[in-house]
């Protein structure tokens, strides 16, 4: 029997045949209008659903899936799936911990380049027929601090210490003592060690405004700061006023509270490197992703454990 799976997701398109290939039957609902009209119109039939942390899927859309029995989200963060409906009807959650790694982990480092490079205002300048040679920091031997040291920490870790000879420390909630790194028992004493610190953690409530105005302080005014991860993490009005009062060097964000909204406060400072949600797209993730979900899909419905549980 065909199993259903209710797409929410609109980043994986050109791999989703991977799934039909398979043999499920894909119902694709990557607006809200559709989404609701799925779920009002084909509710009973809908066996999985794929998703990512941002979309997520609510206990009333839960309710609303009597035969719902997986929900595969994209991507590490699974912040807006209700997790207690979840749970109260023995759903299986799963993520795509590590698929993306080297892709965000990538986009971090070019993000962390370009901000410290001072890449955007250089290519503006020289487009504009000037030729304006700021001196800019190097980045080989930096202090640098992440925050989370999941799949995509290890990522950035990786590239830093062996490219740029970087010295890295990190705070994790669980301690990693074989990781080859100097680890710290708060943010606060990480950014006080750190010349940039990566954020690298998952987003919801445990992990909100983890990165505060003491925290930014802690940075300090030759400090940088990249978000690679969730705006949640990072409080963005204390990031904001830091910047403009001169009490940290620049901020690269590829994440944002309102997306795809950006404040124009942000977009109007000079000391900022801003990309839109981007850090983990490129065909080599996006295939890796959905490979992962029909991995988990493919288990779950054989009655095997699946690769990457949240919830199960």
């Amino acid at each position: 029997m065909h199993k259903t799976i209710l797409v929410l997701v609109e980043t994986v398109d050109t791999y989703l045949p991977l799934l039909t290939n398979a043999g499920y039957h894909l119902i694709l609902a990557q607006t809200p209008d559709l989404r609701a009209q799925a779920i009002e119109h084909n509710g009973p039939r809908i066996d999985a659903v794929l998703t990512r942390g941002p979309l997520g899927l609510t206990a009333q859309e839960i309710d609303a899936l009597p035969n719902l029995q997986i929900i595969c989200v994209i991507g590490a963060g699974y912040e807006q799936v209700d997790l207690q409906a979840a749970h109260a009807r023995h759903i299986t959650v799963t993520n795509g911990a590590g698929a993306n790694a080297d892709a965000v982990a990538d986009h971090a480092m070019a993000m962390l380049l370009a901000l410290l490079r001072n890449i955007p205002q250089a290519d503006a300048s020289t487009r504009r027929g000037q030729w304006q040679r700021v001196i800019s920091p190097s980045v080989t031997g930096k202090r640098l601090g992440i925050l989370g040291m999941g799949a995509v920490g290890r990522a950035i870790a990786k590239r830093a210490h062996q490219g740029f000879d970087m010295p890295v420390s990190y705070y994790n909630r669980t301690p990693r003592p074989a990781l080859p790194y100097t680890g710290y028992d708060s943010v606060l004493a990480l950014a006080g060690a750190v010349d940039i610190l990566v954020v690298a953690t998952p987003g919801g409530a445990d992990t909100r405004h983890l990165v505060d105005a003491q925290v930014l302080h802690a940075l300090g005014p030759q400090g940088y700061l990249v978000n690679i991860a969730r705006a949640s993490v990072v409080d963005t009005q204390a990031l904001t006023q830091a910047l403009q009062g001169g009490q940290l060097a620049g901020a690269a964000l590829d994440v944002f509270d309102e997306e795809p909204d950006v404040p124009d406060t942000l977009k109007s400072l000079p000391n900022t490197v801003l990309t839109p949600h981007v850090a983990g797209q490129s065909p080599e993730a996006a295939e890796a992703t959905v490979t992962l979900v029909l991995r988990n899909l493919d288990a779950f419905f054989a009655g095997k454990p699946v690769l990457t549980p949240v919830l199960h």
